[in-house]
């Protein structure tokens, strides 16, 4: 257990690894603000965005979700910066002679790491999905109008045994065309309702048909009615037709496992991202265990080529890591592959390459 006592040479690492990355986050994130801000300032302008919503509904609720976006790479490119200027000023050397293992040199740089995945999973589940909500209610009423999904063709089951299909669905007006419900007994057909129109009544808080037909089946023969009008609530709201690729970024923990329950019981086919995106909340924070100890395996070793060797061999590393997580997401959005498996795979795989290179590295 005395190995595992934090030293006053644990303390030098860790002040440097927090330290630098903290650095690197703010300037990037300040770089970034600064483009952000010349491409939308036409948008602020041509809108009259008021100043207090910029600063508080946007850009103080776009720091932690890019923080958090960049975070992974910049704990990679940290880890190799000071450890090469360590190992340039002949620092590990120093520190390998004095009879410190190369595994016990990595205990800060695990501390440091786990310290910031502990944050992002943090920021991932609690902090970032209602400043998400309040930076994407901002964009869609200054800078870009909501891009709707599933306006065509909709059918979705509501309740078990209970579907719905639209032929068209407009979000703005809250008008569905070509509305039919259909009420199952397992695979017996209990009722169909079809109407030309459902329109939202917001007063009433129901949704209003036009002129309906109804067919009773029972199993003495068929009833119909029909009416010139109809409220009822469908088991729907506006809320439910009107979804948007961003969506799940402002959902908790919570919410995201009720809207994936809701779209598994609809059949839709957006599922998969609603599973990439709650199983990436703890893989893409996972990957600063990998990316410490491949940055610390790659720039431990002092070489003619210094840092920039180190930097490229790294970055390299990183950007396929990268490239690899999007073609595996890819995959799973396509319904090809699970997407625990898309999500988890390119940590396993990177996990290997950073155990090979933990075992090549100098002792």
């Amino acid at each position: 257990m005395k190995s595992l006592r934090i030293t006053t040479l644990d303390w030098y690492i860790i002040r440097k690894f927090l330290g630098t990355y903290f650095f690197a986050i703010a300037l990037i994130l300040a770089i970034s603000i600064v483009f952000d801000i010349a491409e939308k300032i036409d948008d602020f302008m041509a809108k009259d965005a008021p100043l207090r919503a910029i600063v508080f509904d946007y850009y103080l609720n776009f720091i932690p979700y890019f923080a958090n976006l960049f975070s992974s790479l910049f704990i990679f490119i940290t880890v190799i910066f000071f450890t090469s200027k360590m190992a340039a000023r002949t620092e590990i050397i120093a520190i390998l002679s004095s009879g410190v293992s190369f595994r016990r040199l990595l205990y800060p740089y695990f501390l440091s790491a786990f310290f910031l995945f502990l944050l992002s999973v943090f920021l991932s589940n609690v902090v970032i999905p209602p400043a998400n909500r309040t930076r994407i209610d901002f964009i869609h009423k200054y800078v870009t109008r909501p891009n709707y999904k599933d306006q065509y063709d909709m059918h979705k089951q509501v309740r078990p045994g209970l579907f719905v299909y639209m032929e068209s669905y407009n979000p703005v007006s809250r008008l569905g065309y070509q509305f039919a419900l259909e009420q199952f007994d397992g695979e017996r057909l209990l009722s169909k309702l079809r109407t030309n129109y459902i329109e939202w009544d917001s007063v009433k808080e129901k949704w209003h048909t036009g002129n309906y037909y109804i067919r009773h089946y029972t199993d003495s023969g068929e009833r119909i009615e029909q009416g010139f009008g109809l409220d009822t609530t469908f088991y729907l709201l506006p809320a439910d037709l009107a979804h948007t690729d961003l969506d799940i970024e402002s959902m908790n923990y919570h919410e995201l496992n009720d809207y994936i329950a809701e779209q598994e019981l609809q059949g839709s086919s957006y599922v998969s991202s609603a599973y990439i995106e709650k199983y990436n909340r703890v893989a893409q924070p996972f990957m600063a265990f990998i990316l410490t100890l491949i940055g610390v395996s790659v720039s431990s070793r002092k070489e003619r080529g210094g840092m920039g060797k180190h930097l490229g061999f790294g970055m390299g590393l990183s950007f396929s890591y990268i490239l690899f997580m999007r073609f595996t997401t890819m995959f799973a959005i396509g319904s090809t592959l699970s997407p625990f498996v898309a999500v988890w795979l390119p940590n396993v795989v990177f996990a290997g390459v950073a155990v090979v290179l933990y075992r090549l590295a100098p002792k």
